[in-house]
């Protein structure tokens, strides 16, 4: 089917009607939707035979959800039967994803929720047209009784047709639009005593759609205007819905229970309207899109279109003059960029003048689109009003609807999307407003599921020409796919309050934190309510540094947000509703089953059975199902907090230190424990934000992927894993660091040190010596680029480890050899680190995992076994059959003992072959961490199965020569 005429389809007409008026239209889309809305078309029957139009979208099936079976089809109630539009609230369970508004199924019906769904969409930006209007200045801030001193004239553009309807469109949402937006464009309406008196009242479509530089002066002018009086008979007449007002009798109280009088809340056409430009403003704001190119106008030659590229229009000219003096800042046009260079703002300046230059134009661009979103807020419906509810309040309109679900789920996850909680602390003012509008809408039944499910959002927009007509258009085609939510994206940012708060906790021990539990709950409240410090008069001890308190304001504001949306959404939508919801978010990161209280940290011992941590994958599964379950595992078990503490023996505690304060699996316990009653404001604010960022943006793929454990007491004490990347002779094997978030973090950088160094005597990577020193400018112990103060982070750190030091030549990373790429050399240098990862990074890893990171290396060498067995072929035959070097930075290689180094060392071959039978028993249930001479132990995965022991695969011990 044409998509011009799926698009008259979904507006309302037949396959057959459509088809006549584009013919007659010349397949000018909009044209033709206006014939079909005035009635020409009227006489064209449908398929069936009849002339009653019939909605494609309402008699075909919608596709299933991903919950769903085609059985479940023939189980479905009509539509015709069931005034719900199919969905049981009481049974809904195979339902989620497709329920919008319990209120309006008949307006919504067919409407498909899927993060999986795709959409193509022909849309069309028509050439503006322009209206002179008087444009009033505010003069009071109520902005529902607000009042204006007599403006100026200026020549606006109007909303157009095309943008008042601009979005993915569902189901009969276009004719919806279509028809406020036709409505709203007739020049005259009827007296609601018509009959009596003939007479009519004048209106224009520029009194509703005109674009005025604020919102509030919108608004102010459509209330001046919106109620007119019949010329003939004097009634008062609403120039929207053409229907009598009412309008309250001067002295006369209204009762309590009748919320004052206010034009604007008349009728859900201007709910519709005054919800539309709304949106559309704050879209547009958002998007940089205030001053968009007003294109060609019809009878312009030559001459007038290169005077337009030489310079700006006069009504660009008059609209940016009454944006500035409203107090707004509209963006460049569009096609004129500033200079670009150095930092943010050109050569001209410092980058650190450019960098606070582009800090106060954002603060200030948040302030204005704060204060628009909050203006527009007033708007929407609500049932809990102050002053009491209008009825567009109870039966919100369909086109508010579409508005809000196509231009305020964009906005709304666009700014959920930041995966920087201290951006966003910065940024309160907008998030704030944010919060606001996600608990307002999620409070109305009409609402509430929008901010629950998934979302249709623009992939790719593709110009496919113009078109010829009443209006010169361009055509595009737009791409929309489905993607999460609002709730979804907020759980995100609870994952990262979550973290935040824990880190602003401080490093105190836990015997500390657990005395000082009570008064710290008691500060944080404190501090949420009065400000930073406990009183007004001098001498009040500071509860909390400032910036921390303020942190931790935004962070409870997060949690506090999301908790009230999912309150609303138990009332509105029921509890299997919001539990199905909540079992697809993501997780909030817990505490991984490792706890240590030994004296030293030492091999883990056997056991009878052991529960193999992960998913379970057949072993018939392909490497994309095992792609799949790998990442989704990972993503779920990437950052944890966990016990690192170690009991000291009596009388070895440090100098400073007392028995009590506990040790940890770290080689900079020492230094954590000197630091264990610390309070240090500016640390912990850089750990706080640190964690957040942590939580969601840790790096995990099939090719390589980084994993984190920090001490559930002291979060600045962590350890790490990173899986090395594809492609390089680190591949697939586990690299473990210690890291240390000193005193001075973040002024100074952390302290990082390598672990898998086979006690001391491998070095595998020029910049990762056997002693564990981590040779990387950002910390300091090399030259480049170094730690920025107050900017760089950990994670930084990690990336750069994963990529710059893990490479495919490491041998480049040497002093002096930068420039060997491909020789002889380098190629020996890379299959000795070959050697080295099989010996340490895979076999000894998988025979002695390190805690805390057992589950993750079984997990791991389990889900990827197939890959690394074909890995390890290939690594047999590329191996230059020389013996295993530990100092792998002296390594100069030599001959090759085969062709094309196919005869490959016997100590390697035997590493391989060991590696490829752990693997094996490993995919089988079989515990590679069990000692020579013990009896064989079974690993049960987390479905419960188990398999018997492989006979005579006894594990020897590694021996390094």
């Amino acid at each position: 089917m044409d998509p011009e005429v799926k698009q008259l389809i979904e507006m309302g007409a037949t396959a057959a009607q459509a088809q006549v008026a584009l013919k007659k239209a010349k397949q000018d889309v909009m044209r033709a939707a206006e014939m079909i809305f005035a009635g020409e078309i009227d006489d064209v029957p449908d398929e069936q035979g009849g002339s009653e139009p019939k909605r494609e979208a309402a008699k075909g099936a919608r596709p299933l959800t991903p919950d769903e079976d085609e059985d479940d089809e023939d189980d479905a109630p009509s539509e015709a039967g069931d005034s719900d539009g199919g969905f049981d609230e009481e049974d809904d369970e195979n339902d989620y994803g497709n329920d919008y508004d319990s209120d309006y199924e008949a307006k919504h019906h067919g409407i498909f929720f899927s993060k999986s769904r795709r959409e193509e969409v022909n849309e069309i930006d028509e050439e503006p047209e322009y209206a002179v209007v008087a444009v009033p200045t505010p003069t009071s801030g109520n902005p529902l009784t607000g009042s204006a001193s007599s403006g100026t004239k200026a020549k606006l553009p109007i909303l157009s047709q095309a943008d008042f309807m601009r979005g993915c469109p569902e189901a009969s949402e276009q004719s919806y639009l279509f028809s406020l937006y036709h409505k709203l464009s007739e020049p005259k309406r009827r007296c609601p005593n018509w009959q009596n008196c003939g007479g009519e009242v004048k209106t224009t479509k520029s009194e509703f759609l005109a674009i005025y530089p604020t919102f509030d002066a919108y608004t102010i002018a459509l209330r001046q205007t919106v109620v007119k009086a019949c010329p003939k008979c004097a009634q008062t007449v609403c120039s929207a819905c053409g229907e009598g007002t009412a309008l309250p009798t001067p002295n006369v109280q209204q009762p309590s229970h009748i919320p004052v009088y206010n034009p604007l809340f008349h009728c859900a056409d201007l709910q519709g309207v005054i919800l539309g430009m709304g949106l559309y403003m704050i879209d547009t704001f958002f998007s940089d899109g205030w001053l968009k190119s007003s294109g060609i106008k019809d009878g312009e030659d030559g001459e007038e279109r290169a005077s337009k590229k030489r310079k700006t229009s006069n009504v660009e000219a008059d609209f940016t003059s009454l944006m500035v003096s409203a107090g707004m800042h509209p963006s460049a046009p569009q096609g004129k960029k500033k200079p670009s260079g150095t930092g943010y703002d050109g050569n001209a300046r410092e980058d650190t003048t450019g960098q606070t230059e582009a800090q106060r134009s954002q603060n200030l661009r948040d302030t204005q689109l704060g204060t628009l979103m909050s203006q527009v807020r007033v708007y929407l419906p609500s049932l809990q009003r102050t002053g009491g509810s209008y009825p567009s309040d109870y039966l919100v309109s369909p086109t508010a609807l579409a508005h809000l679900r196509r231009r305020f789920n964009h906005v709304a996850s666009s700014l959920l999307r930041n995966d920087s909680l201290s951006d966003m602390s910065e940024r309160s003012v907008l998030y704030f407003e944010l919060f606001e509008w996600l608990q307002t809408v999620s409070n109305h039944e009409a609402l509430a599921s929008m901010v629950a499910m998934p979302i249709m959002i623009p992939s790719s927009s593709t110009e496919v020409g113009g078109q010829s007509g009443s209006k010169r258009v361009r055509q595009r085609l737009v791409i929309y796919e489905g993607s999460s939510g609002p709730r979804e994206l907020m759980e995100s940012l609870v994952i990262q309050a979550t973290a935040a708060i824990k880190g602003l906790e401080g490093t105190g021990s836990a015997k500390d934190k657990e005395q000082k539990e009570m008064t710290e709950a008691e500060k944080r409240v404190l501090t949420v309510n009065s400000g930073p410090t406990s009183g007004k008069g001098k001498g009040k001890e500071k509860l909390m540094n400032e910036d921390n308190a303020r942190l931790l304001q935004f962070c409870e504001r997060i949690i506090l947000t999301a908790n009230a949306i999912d309150r609303s959404l138990r009332e509105t939508k029921g509890d299997a509703f919001v539990d199905r919801l909540r079992a697809s978010l993501p997780k909030l990161p817990g505490s991984s089953r490792h706890k240590n209280n030994n004296a030293a940290a030492g091999p883990s011992s056997s056991s009878p059975t052991v529960t193999l941590a992960g998913p379970p994958l057949a072993a018939d599964a392909s490497e994309t199902d095992a792609i799949k379950v790998y990442e989704e595992w990972g993503n779920a078990v990437r950052f944890e907090y966990c016990d690192l503490t170690v009991q000291p023996l009596p009388g070895q505690a440090p100098e400073g230190t007392t028995d009590d304060t506990p040790s940890y699996m770290s080689v900079f316990s020492t230094d954590a424990r000197m630091l264990a009653h610390a309070d240090i404001p500016k640390r912990s604010l850089a750990i706080a934000k640190e964690l957040a960022v942590l939580t969601t943006n840790l790096p995990v793929a099939w090719n390589s992927s980084i994993f984190l454990r920090v001490d559930e007491s002291r979060v600045d004490v962590i350890k790490c894993l990173i899986t090395g990347p594809e492609g390089t002779p680190y591949y697939n094997g586990c690299y473990l660091f210690d890291i240390f978030l000193g005193p001075n973090y973040n002024i100074s950088s952390p302290s990082v040190k390598y672990m898998t160094t086979n006690g001391g005597k491998f070095r595998f990577n020029p910049n990762l010596y056997a002693d564990g020193k981590v040779c990387l400018s950002l910390l300091g112990t090399w030259q480049g680029p170094g730690w920025v103060a107050g900017k760089s982070t950990l994670l930084q750190v990690l990336i750069s480890i994963q990529s710059m030091i893990l490479t495919d030549e490491p041998y480049l990373n040497e002093p002096g050899w930068a420039n060997s790429a491909g020789t002889a050399a380098s190629a020996a240098y890379s299959a000795n680190v070959r050697r080295m990862v099989v010996h340490t990074a895979m076999l000894g890893n998988l025979k002695n995992p390190p805690e805390p990171f057992k589950d993750i290396i079984l997990t791991h060498f389990r889900l990827k076994a197939n890959n690394i067995t074909k890995q390890l072929d290939e690594w047999l035959k590329l191996d230059d059959g020389k013996a295993l070097s530990g100092q792998g930075a002296a390594y100069t290689g030599g001959p090759a003992t085969g062709p094309g180094g196919s005869g490959a060392g016997s100590g390697f071959r035997a590493h391989v072959e060991e590696m490829k039978r752990l693997l094996v028993g490993l995919t089988r249930g079989q515990d590679p961490t069990t000692r020579e001479g013990s009896s064989s132990t079974n690993l049960s995965v987390t479905d419960g199965s188990t398999t018997a022991p492989i006979p005579g695969d006894e594990m020897d011990g590694l021996e390094y020569d």
